[in-house]
């Protein structure tokens, strides 16, 4: 089985550091204050499913360590080069953070709507904030290539497996078939020679 990339398990967590970011760069120590003021304080309840995310992204790259390990393949997917998704994974964070400010512009008592809400009051601090944490992600998109790249090298194919490894991950299990003297329904002994 193919596993897939954990991108866009990371988004989640990109994009509430860029909204975090982008009220503490404009608001510095008031940060917190404006954030309570302009109704964000949903973003407390974000956080859990963000760990959950990120928890799922650690989880699906350990498998496809494992999988490298094991079969020397990479299952690595196709991919853009690292400009190209860094300037993808910028757009879309900016997206998000834009959509996000329109909502909580409507939705939110406190918070001004339109353009003045995304990006008034300091949040064109959001298109710099975005641009960093697009440049993390990729360079721990490309990090963990890099290590399942070194596990599909180190990692042990089948056909060259030594005996420790298949004693831990035997292919299959079968019973030792007992001689039929060996089992409990042998029946009685022989009668003895003596009569």
């Amino acid at each position: 089985m193919r596993v897939r990339s954990t991108g866009p398990l990371l988004v989640p967590a990109a994009a509430l550091a860029v909204h975090q970011a982008r009220y503490t760069l404009a608001y510095g120590s008031r940060a917190n204050a404006e954030l309570a003021a302009q109704g964000h304080s949903y973003l407390n309840s974000v956080v859990p499913w963000t760990i959950l995310a990120l928890g799922v992204a650690a989880t699906a790259f350990l498998r496809r360590v494992a999988l490298a390990l094991r079969t020397g393949e990479t299952a690595r997917p196709a991919g853009r080069s690292t400009a190209g998704l860094w300037a993808l994974t910028t757009v879309g964070l900016i997206g998000i953070y834009a959509i996000q400010e329109t909502l909580e512009g409507m939705v939110a008592s406190g918070h001004p709507g339109g353009a003045a809400g995304v990006f008034g009051h300091g949040g064109w601090w959001a298109i710099p904030a975005a641009a960093v944490a697009a440049l993390l992600v990729v360079a721990l998109l490309h990090a963990g290539g890099a290590i399942v790249s070194l596990a599909a090298k180190l990692g042990v194919r089948p056909s060259a497996a030594p005996a420790a490894f298949a004693l831990l991950a035997p292919a299959s299990v079968r019973l030792p078939r007992l001689a039929p003297l060996a089992q409990s329904g042998a029946g009685r002994a022989p009668p003895s020679a003596r009569s």
